[in-house]
């Protein structure tokens, strides 16, 4: 039974190696043509790029797709939109659970629903030319909070849940207000889920493709997607530069996914657990 189990065990990790090297052919093939010359890179295959490496891709990437200003760009959203949208998800997510009225409860779901509810850009370029915030960075950014809030408030909503009711009594006994109760008490509490939301926030509105490419209409605004995109426009013969601005494209991307995993995981599996 045991070497059952043991063989059982080593053909599943085969298995999953089998699936993660599958998985790893597109980022291969995309780093090792970054790496390449313009002829030696028009045959897009698994090849080694040979010596000398071709480190000036990545430099003639920065300097003619405007790198610097589209990654300054899609910081700013970035952030912006992690900051407002965690930050009023937590809020949401401790009135809606420690008051269950019907008010509330529809309150919630309603605004959970607009984790299914497609998006009207129509719709959406009209409120924001009525607020004179369309080709603005605050409009991108509250437009990014308001796609993310319903999931994280939902996300979160799960970890408030299970913080005992008992803490929020003695904070008021000890002459604790509203405010004071949430961001000293409760706040802390919701680590693992404010970690989750912060990292699942930042990825999802750095990949965001289709909002800034109708809201946005200046080139000089544009996040890091759009210059990809308007880059391969311009030289989409020359697979070596396409293929060096996708790798730093997404560097961010892949850095804070590495930082945050953990805390993904284990935010989720915390979260399926106490929600």
């Amino acid at each position: 039974m045991h070497q059952t189990r043991k063989l059982q065990a080593i053909i599943s990790n085969i298995i999953a190696w089998l699936f993660s090297a599958i998985c790893l052919i597109p980022l291969l093939l995309i780093l090792f043509n970054s790496l390449k010359d313009k002829k030696a890179s028009a045959a897009m295959n698994l090849h080694l790029p040979r010596i000398p490496i071709q480190w000036a891709n990545f430099v003639t990437v920065v300097e003619k797709g405007k790198l610097l200003t589209s990654f300054r760009n899609s910081l700013i959203y970035s952030a912006g939109a992690v900051v407002l949208c965690v930050f009023l998800a937590a809020l949401a997510a401790y009135v809606l659970s420690r008051n269950q009225t019907r008010i509330n409860h529809f309150l919630y779901m309603f605004l959970v629903l607009g984790i299914t509810l497609p998006i009207n850009y129509v719709a959406l370029t009209k409120v924001l030319q009525f607020l004179h915030l369309n080709n603005t960075a605050l409009g991108i950014i509250l437009l990014y909070t308001a796609m993310q809030l319903p999931f994280m408030t939902f996300l979160i909503h799960g970890f408030v849940a299970k913080v005992p009711v008992e803490l929020d009594e003695a904070g008021v006994i000890d002459g604790c207000g509203p405010h004071s109760l949430f961001f000293l008490i409760v706040f802390p509490m919701l680590k693992p889920a404010i970690a989750t939301a912060t990292v699942l926030t930042f990825l999802n509105t750095w990949n965001e493709f289709v909002s800034p490419l109708y809201f946005l209409n200046r080139s000089e605004q544009w996040p890091m997607t759009l210059s990809v995109y308007n880059f391969f426009g311009m030289y989409f013969k020359d697979w070596n530069l396409v293929c060096a601005d996708i790798v730093l494209t997404s560097l961010p991307v892949l850095l804070v996914y590495l930082l945050g995993q953990k805390y993904i995981v284990s935010g989720m599996t915390a979260g399926a657990v106490k929600g």
